[in-house]
């Protein structure tokens, strides 16, 4: 496949969203977050921006600056910890108990929604009174609808200012319920390229062998930030979605990872731990018979001619005898 040249330049970080996302992840950790953890929630957001968020919301007395014996953390004022309720609590007002027993079911779901049935089954209210509150929810900006990627047809619930959990939307690679494979695809060798040069770069220093070894290595975070100067993604990539790739790159035998201890703070280490990825190549090209895909095929016992999956309609099989 062609490689993708076309640059696509991420739009600015929305102030007022970065800060909603600082109060959802106090929500998280209630007993308060590190820079370190903002950091690697919002990996593209600059350490400038972070700290006008930051000093913004404490400014407006939404947070608390704690010391720790780890160092500065941030932590949701005390009047705030009962959750979204008391945000909306001024629209909430003249609501009467069923609308908002459904608003703390849906409040209850979290960012991974809740579906009207489940709605219906916690409240043990009739489906159509269940529709009109929802409505009702929707029209005061309360509540909003998503579609989940599990089910085309499928919309669940969640709060209005919540961001939608990556089991909903599907992430990065899904664009209206559809997987870009192609981009998936880009994703794939434009890493792997970044570690096949880094590794070329290694052998040609002609230095010793141990030394050309851990120069081999990239953290996730080198990789996600060349990707991010390449500008071929529309969509805003984490370090996460970077390692979901290079996992995949992992599981075709084209890279290694290794995880070493880090300082903390580091950037691209978490927990301590940072993860190092480097491209390799196998010393003994396989044979051809080792390459079929029936060996590795997890529907093998199901597969037999005339069947629904048979050797002879095999994409996998096909290519394996082009080669």
């Amino acid at each position: 496949m062609a490689e993708v040249k076309v640059k696509v330049q991420p739009p600015d970080a929305d102030p007022v969203e970065i800060e909603n996302r600082i109060i959802e992840l106090c929500h998280q950790f209630p007993h308060g977050i590190t820079d370190q953890v903002i950091q690697n929630e919002m990996p593209h957001i600059e350490a400038q921006q972070r700290a006008v968020a930051i000093n913004r919301l404490l400014s407006m007395g939404q947070l608390d600056l704690l010391r720790s014996n780890t160092g500065l953390l941030y932590r949701i004022k005390d009047s705030q910890n009962a959750g979204p309720v008391s945000f909306f609590l001024s629209k909430m007002k003249g609501s009467d108990n069923q609308e908002k027993l459904v608003y703390q079911i849906i409040e209850d779901a979290g960012n991974k929604g809740i579906w009207s049935r489940d709605i219906r089954y916690k409240s043990n209210l009739p489906l159509t009174e269940i529709n009109k509150i929802l409505k009702n929810l929707e029209s005061k900006k309360l509540i909003k609808a998503v579609k989940s990627v599990a089910a085309s047809k499928k919309k669940v619930y969640m709060l209005y200012n919540l961001q939608p959990d990556r089991s909903v939307t599907g992430g990065a690679w899904y664009s209206d319920q559809d997987f870009e494979s192609e981009f998936v695809e880009v994703l794939n060798q434009q890493c792997f390229k970044f570690l096949q040069t880094k590794a070329e770069t290694a052998r040609e220093s002609k230095q010793n062998p141990m030394i050309q070894r851990n120069s081999s290595f990239a953290s996730s975070h080198e990789v996600w930030k060349y990707i991010c100067e390449l500008g071929i993604s529309k969509v805003e990539l984490s370090m996460e979605d970077i390692e979901t790739i290079l996992n995949t790159l992992i599981y075709d035998g084209k890279v290694e990872m290794t995880i070493i201890a880090a300082k903390e703070g580091t950037v691209g280490s978490v927990d301590g731990h940072m993860k190092l990825y480097r491209a390799v190549s196998p010393i003994i090209p396989p044979t051809g018979l080792v390459r079929a895909p029936c060996g590795l095929c997890p529907v093998f016992d199901d597969c037999h001619e005339g069947g629904e999956i048979s050797p002879s309609n095999c994409i996998y099989m096909t290519e394996w005898l082009e080669f």
